[in-house]
């Protein structure tokens, strides 16, 4: 594996903004509410790590930034702004530079976005999880349908780039009701969409309400993949292909961030919570964050570092990363970066086996997971790894 290997991936930061202002049910993500928020010292805290980083890649071009959270559009427009000229200053941001922020379709925040497309702010990611209310109340939310097509039809006019996400596979949610559902998004959408099953976490409100007997109405296995199928039909016909397990986009709309994550790219996490791959002196590191707010601010603040570990990602591990994240792809994983990777060629039988099995193609030097394999993805990805 060359010590450049990231290159082909691509090179981003990921911002955490870890507050909300509630927790949603459903939601494991490391996100908080806090009644006072110290916005100077988190400004302070995020450039400081942004040079600190900068100091140590030396010299890059930044293809993406990504705000994620939390919610990250409770941030002051000022303080994105300061970040993205931090990291303008200590990087060299490429021509077409993607900049994503997550947002919330409330009115409040929709109210922001002149200001957080000034301050460099080209695409937006909102929230939307439903377009029915009595979902949305169960779900948590605390937008309405209304809310969330005034936050898209206003976010239309100010950003470039504009996807929003849906949950399906939700309580009683029938085909039928997917269906429309799903249509009347596919009217909405530009040119990105992202589309998630329903997964319920141990230690979110919904997994304490399921392991009490509660959360009843789930869809079974069986809906569960109808669901999926009728999702992939649906966008496929609208022009909205899945490049990625839960993300449709019209060609050359993909999220170029998550691209670099999905094709082991190199990324700097900064906030609570983040992590990070970075190739430093020929040398693949990981870099985690402490998960509490205060936590992480002191310690930056105290030691000049927000991270709390950083760790060497051994070939073999980062093959299996890369194998674990192009497998989700359409495009699929090059075969020759993932024998540079690991050091040796995947089991040309169990290729072989899948491929007849109809799960995987080989094309072009890429493997790939047929509309098949990716319903049965995670068992295509076991019988890959090396034992």
């Amino acid at each position: 594996m060359t010590a450049e290997d990231w290159q082909e991936g691509g090179f981003g930061l990921y911002v955490h903004w870890p507050f909300c202002l509630s927790k949603c049910p459903y939601c494991d993500f490391n996100s908080h509410v806090s009644a006072e928020i110290d916005t100077k010292r988190w400004q302070n805290a995020y450039i400081s790590e942004i040079r600190r980083l900068g100091a140590e890649t030396g010299p890059r071009v930044l293809n993406t930034v990504f705000f994620g959270g939390g919610t990250p559009s409770l941030m002051p427009p000022e303080l994105v702004g300061a970040i993205l000229e931090t990291a303008r200053s200590v990087w060299t941001p490429a021509n077409d530079i993607e900049v994503t922020l997550e947002a919330n379709p409330t009115s409040v925040e929709a109210g922001r976005f002149t200001g957080f497309a000034e301050a460099g702010v080209n695409r937006v990611s909102l929230g939307v999880q439903a377009l029915n209310d009595a979902d949305l109340r169960r779900l948590g939310r605390t937008h309405s349908v209304a809310e969330a097509r005034a936050a898209f039809d206003i976010a239309r006019t100010r950003f470039p780039r504009v996807s929003f996400d849906l949950i399906y596979a939700r309580q009683a949610q029938s085909l039928a009701a997917w269906r429309a559902e799903l249509d009347e998004a596919l009217a909405m959408a530009i040119d990105h969409l992202s589309l998630y099953q329903l997964t319920v976490e141990a230690g979110t409100a919904f997994g304490d309400r399921l392991a009490r007997g509660g959360l009843k109405g789930l869809p079974d296995e069986d809906l569960g993949a109808d669901l999926y199928e009728l999702t992939q039909e649906r966008c496929d016909a609208a022009g909205l292909p899945a490049y990625e397990v839960s993300n449709h986009a019209r060609p050359g709309a993909e999220s170029r961030h998550n691209l670099i994550y999905w094709q082991a790219g190199d990324y700097a996490g900064i906030g609570p919570g983040a992590h990070g791959r970075l190739t430093l002196s020929g040398r693949r590191q990981a870099t985690e964050t402490p998960l509490a707010p205060t936590a992480w601010l002191e310690r930056v603040e105290r030691t000049g570092t927000g991270e709390l570990s950083r760790a060497a990602v051994l070939p073999a591990d980062q093959a299996a990363e890369y194998l674990m994240m192009g497998l989700r792809l359409a495009r699929g994983l090059s075969l020759s970066r993932q024998e540079r990777m690991a050091g040796a060629p995947l089991n040309s039988n169990k290729i072989k086996e899948l491929s007849e099995l109809g799960l995987i193609v080989v094309d072009n030097g890429f493997l790939r997971a047929t509309s098949a394999g990716r319903a049965v993805l995670n068992a295509v990805i076991r019988a890959l790894l090396p034992d």
